[in-house]
């Protein structure tokens, strides 16, 4: 699995965990039910549809990911001189 698809399924279920937790502790457990089971079809669904979860993805466009390293690139040859 991609590190990209790695990470996004990390923070997905902190998250979720994390918004479970909160609602259970309000004594919403509707809405805490209703997380559990949407956060439950979407990992069931990663092995069924991989196309899925990649689309959830954001990803940084080529050009932004050129401009940030050229801007990195300035920024460490300022600080050699």
């Amino acid at each position: 699995m991609h590190a990209s698809l790695q990470r996004r399924i990390n923070v997905a279920n902190c998250w979720a965990t994390s918004r479970i937790a909160v609602l259970d502790t309000q004594e919403r457990y509707e809405d805490s039910y209703a997380i559990a089971e949407e956060f439950r079809e979407w990992i069931t669904c990663i092995g069924e549809d991989p196309e899925y979860l990649e689309a959830s993805v954001l990803k940084v466009p080529q050009t932004l990911n050129s401009y940030l390293h050229e801007e990195i690139s300035e920024s460490d040859e300022m600080l050699e001189i």
